[in-house]
């Protein structure tokens, strides 16, 4: 089998075509990722009730911001992969994915005792609501401990898709979606499990998928350009740079965008339990629309950086503007299902009737972002894909830090809008980013920006 097998060009050809049969692998994975954790929400709301989708809320966006520091690396490593191949670098391969293997695996164990250690601490620091303290601590301990298994689905399918395959990966989640699936209904509904039966859905769904792409590149390392020996894991000095500098500042911004969507849950949380629900399994309504087309922008990212290390600029704006095009749709068509049917697509979770009598209000406040995520996803693809993490990390935290904090602090509390406020706040938020990125597209400095040579 040839070494180059899994490697795909995306230096020549069609953009619109490319992309698209690049991406929808992509948003097919990041859809069946939302729907892992939407059954989890349904099974729980269905037999739990709202104590218990509250209890996932505020588990989850916990264990959420261990997962986005991971998935920074992981990000940071399909960037630096996919530059590699570009810059006709591919003898380095077998370093960069040894370091990385090693930092994001270490990074796991690390993190999983960090987490234990303060978890309930950080649950009352949230106001965690009494009814559903129980039901928080039970999934966020389980899912801390699994976080093994998901930072290293994260780190293979990271690397797969910097390779240009995004095919295999969309096979793992798909696997671990369909086993979730099953043990859900086993756990939560049979045999009355709760949270910490959807919490270990969850992990054994994310293990088997991480074993399984093991395997898969393990029978086919001369193809993946990885040999597996044990030499190879220890970590490579100059991959180890790159890979800090791509992967440090996207795990600083998704962990500060994380951070701020947990204090606007901590503001949410003490009007009620219903709130608690309602903004819980608003989110995850919400994250359909924008896990899929994040799909265009990681998909996107691994095209601009080979276009890039390649000297293509060209080919990397016209895939910014494609990501745009694509995004477009698919925002239009989800506003017009949520302003149309927001208490039926809340009741798909939930029969308290507070619950759904709320979602007329987080929806009237969250389609205001749509169009800032639109823009996001071409000019983040583009931040991401030239290895310009440092004014991405800049931009994150525009976003995350001061706009989402901030916004939903002035309109909640401030201008004393309520629930309403807080929600809109944790929307508009999205404009911190996109705008200054557009900005920085339409000015063209992004083609002088180079983090590898061609050929070095």
């Amino acid at each position: 089998m040839a070494k180059t097998e899994l490697i795909k060009d995306y230096t020549t050809g069609s953009i619109p075509k490319s992309l698209w049969k690049f991406a929808l692998p992509f948003m097919l994975s990041n859809a069946l990722q939302v729907v892992y954790s939407l059954v989890d929400m349904i099974v729980v709301g269905q037999y739990v009730g709202s104590f218990g989708l509250s209890g996932v809320t505020v588990g989850s966006s916990i264990v959420m911001f261990m997962t986005m520091i991971g998935l920074g690396f992981s990000n940071g490593g399909q960037i630096y992969i996919a530059q590699l191949i570009g810059a006709g670098r591919k003898k380095e391969l077998n370093n960069a994915i040894g370091t990385l293997f090693t930092l994001i695996l270490g990074m796991a164990v690390v993190l999983t005792a960090i987490g234990l250690f303060i978890g309930h601490p950080v649950l009352k620091l949230i106001n965690t609501p009494a009814e559903s303290y129980d039901y928080a601590w039970d999934y966020f301990l389980v899912c801390t401990v699994g976080n093994v298994f998901t930072f290293g689905y994260n780190m293979v399918s990271a690397v797969l898709r910097g390779m240009g395959d995004s095919k295999r990966p969309f096979i793992f989640v798909l696997i671990a979606s369909v086993i979730n699936l099953v043990l859900d209904i086993l756990f939560i509904g049979l045999l009355q499990m709760g949270t910490f039966g959807a919490a270990l859905a969850t992990v054994i769904g994310q293990a088997f998928a991480f074993i399984y792409a093991l395997i898969y590149l393990f029978r086919r390392k001369e193809a993946f350009g990885f040999d597996f020996k044990l030499k190879s894991f220890a970590i490579d000095k100059a991959s180890a740079k790159h890979l800090c500098r791509l992967g440090i500042p996207l795990a600083i911004q998704s962990g500060a965008i994380n951070l701020s969507m947990i204090y606007v849950n901590s503001l949410v949380n003490p009007i009620s339990v219903y709130a608690s629900a309602t903004f819980g399994t608003g989110v995850k309504i919400d994250d359909v629309v924008n896990r899929i087309t994040y799909g265009l922008a990681m998909a996107g990212s691994s095209m601009i950086g080979q276009n890039v290390a390649a000297d293509k600029p060209e080919r990397a704006s016209a895939v910014v503007r494609w990501i745009w095009i694509y995004s477009t749709i698919f925002y239009a068509i989800f506003t017009i299902v949520m302003l149309c049917a927001p208490q039926f697509v809340f009741r798909i979770f939930t029969k308290d009737k507070p619950v759904i009598e709320l979602a007329p209000v987080f929806v009237s406040a969250v389609v205001w972002s749509f169009p800032g995520m639109l823009l996001m996803r071409g000019t983040n693809a583009l931040m991401n894909g030239i290895g310009n993490s440092p004014l991405n990390l800049v931009f994150g935290l525009l976003d995350g830090v001061v706009l989402r904090i901030c916004l939903s602090y002035l309109f909640g509390i401030v201008l004393d809008m309520g629930l309403y406020g807080f929600f809109l706040g944790y929307g508009l938020a999205a404009y911190g980013t996109s705008i200054p990125g557009t900005i920085y597209y339409l000015s063209g400095k992004w083609k002088s920006y180079r983090m590898l040579k061609k050929g070095a």
